[in-house]
């Protein structure tokens, strides 16, 4: 990757890698991650041997000893030049968006800590490690051997009857005290602390200063650290899944005709490997870089109308890539409307077409290229639908989570409950919920858009779960659509064996949810509670058919959502 040889390396500090053009303050936050012996998982530009800059995913984990002293450090380096926004992820909008229509970072951050994450236990405890994966290199009496002990290991724990918990029978309610749902994170979350410390407060903008998830001030950091049992917490952690529109496997950029130039805004993965470009040198740019000597003056010139008049066109033209490498493409150009009418972005699909070229005609023959048509034209339907999975670049900040402000009205079945008589004679007093109202208890535990805190309405004994999420972090891990959706699909519920959404609001810096809480926790707690660790057959029957009915009724209502799944039905 670096182009230096071993014997170049050993030795040295990793800041030979550095040069003019790496971020002194990138450099500091590594200077300060060492210094305090703590995790770090950063982007920063350095050079290789022959000079090239390229970006690289840098992520620091210390090892420690019993007593927690660092004994030593391991840095693991992912290039990611060719599909980092690079440096053009500083660069916003008017309205204060990032130009880039998807954010990339904090995903790849976010899988370089988990690859960290095994190599730190790897390297604490191999022996543990290996004895729990497949072991190919026994010699076969070895193996047979292991499996003897093995089979003499699982007998003798047979016969040891499973550590008693205790249960609570029928509907009887488990003491606030004694509910365990997940271990709590000392110190590693906030919120808690800072609402106990503005009860005392009067006023209610104190609030608004930033309810932190997690004390380093880091928007991006995932809130659990490479250090606190990383393999468990792995496991148990949602996955980040790409946006829609970035697992349409096509050639097409996105460009934004609002913004000067109509520059590009996004551009597929299979766009740069067609191009040869990296997303950093396209992003911002307009299209006519890929135009060349041979590129057919009067093809641009039916592009450009198309532009002008808002229309769709479908032409065959010569373009370039990196390399200077000439490739027939065949582009069409479509316009996406929002619910007004008025043109939102333009969307470009290519699709290379150099080898169906006659030489005799220099251009794609007319059967072939109508065949293509339709497919650059299907292509470009997809990616105009899962563009509106995502919120309009064109909005303002604030204008993205005003859904969240609005006041939630009790549903049919649930209106004379007495949490919803609580919220309801806060809300026939005037005021407006917020978290001001809410007295924490503590944390329940944390997901893949935000934490959940278990939380009492002040003064009325009423116990809810307040899930909330970062406004920034939606933001660069692409999810304000998901927290939206969420929002949309919790308040439409009315089921009783699905949660009901009490209140939502919002701070300067944060989103809240207030919806039931379930004592009962997760599904996945309860098989891990269990004799052995396995359900009776009567009770997988209860549970599934619980779980089937509470799907059927969110399809009947139109959604299909993935944070509304069997482990939050139950």
């Amino acid at each position: 990757m670096t182009g230096y040889s071993s014997k170049e390396v050993i030795g040295r500090n990793c800041r030979f890698m550095q040069g003019a053009g790496t971020d002194p303050a990138d450099v500091a936050k590594i200077r300060e991650a060492l210094e305090v012996g703590k995790s770090y998982c950063g982007r920063l530009l350095n050079y290789k041997k022959d000079g090239t800059p390229f970006w690289n995913l840098l992520t620091i984990a210390p090892i420690k000893d019993d007593a927690g002293n660092v004994l030593k450090f391991i840095g693991m380096q992912v290039e990611v030049s060719k599909h980092t926004e690079g440096a053009k992820d500083k660069v916003v909008r008017p309205n204060g968006l990032p130009g880039s229509l998807i954010r990339y970072d904090a995903r790849q951050k976010e899988m370089a800590v988990s690859s960290v994450s095994e190599l730190v236990q790897a390297v604490n405890k191999p022996r543990s490690l290996s004895e729990s994966t497949n072991r190919p290199f026994l010699r076969k009496s070895e193996e047979s051997g292991e499996k003897e002990r093995a089979a003499l290991t699982r007998r003798k724990s047979e016969n040891i009857p499973p550590p008693r918990r205790n249960s609570h029978g029928g509907n009887a309610r488990i003491p606030m005290q004694r509910i365990s749902e997940l271990p709590e994170r000392k110190q590693k979350n906030s919120l808690l602390r800072l609402m106990r410390k503005s009860q005392s407060n009067a006023e209610k903008e104190s609030f608004d200063n930033g309810v932190l998830l997690h004390d380093d001030g880091s928007d991006d950091e995932r809130p659990d650290s490479l250090d606190d049992k990383p393999r468990q917490k792995e496991m148990r952690k949602g996955i980040d899944l790409a946006t829609t529109l970035e697992r349409i496997e096509k050639n097409f950029v996105i460009t934004d005709p609002r913004l000067p130039d109509n520059p590009i805004i996004f551009a597929s993965d299979s766009f740069l490997e067609l191009t040869e470009y990296s997303r950093e040198e396209i992003l911002g740019r307009n299209c006519r870089f890929l135009q060349g000597p041979e590129t057919d003056p009067a093809t641009v010139r039916k592009i450009r109308e198309a532009i002008d008049n808002q229309t769709d066109v479908t032409v065959q033209l010569i373009n370039y890539t990196k390399s200077g490498k000439k490739f027939w493409n065949l582009f069409h150009l479509q316009p996406m409307r929002d619910q007004k009418g008025d043109v939102q972005y333009f969307i470009g699909v290519q699709l290379d077409g150099s080898e169906q070229v006659e030489p005799l005609d220099n251009c794609i023959p007319e059967s072939t290229a109508n065949e293509s048509s339709q497919l650059v034209k299907e292509t470009a339907e997809n990616v105009d639908e899962a563009v509106r999975e995502l919120p309009d670049a064109n909005l303002k900040p604030e204008d993205l989570w005003i859904n969240h402000s609005k006041v939630v009205l009790p549903k049919p079945h649930r209106k004379d409950s007495p949490s919803w008589r609580a919220i309801q004679k806060i809300l026939n007093s005037g005021e407006q919920i917020g978290l001001n109202h809410f007295r924490p208890v503590k944390p329940l535990g944390c997901g893949d858009t935000g934490s959940v805190h278990l939380v009492e309405l002040c003064g009325t004994g009423e116990y809810f779960a307040m899930k909330v999420m970062d406004k920034s972090v939606m933001l660069n891990r692409n999810k304000v659509h998901r927290a939206c959706a969420e929002r949309e699909i919790l308040d439409m519920l009315d089921h009783p064996f699905l949660p009901a959404l009490y209140a939502s609001f919002q701070t300067g810096t944060h989103i809240c949810l207030i919806t039931d809480y379930c004592p009962g926790g997760e599904l996945f707690l309860l098989l891990d509670r269990q004799p052995r660790k396995v359900f009776k057959e009567d009770a997988v029957r209860f549970y599934a058919a619980e779980v089937v009915v509470a799907l059927e009724y969110l399809h009947c209502q139109g959604s299909v959502n993935p944070n509304v799944h069997g482990q939050t039905t139950f």
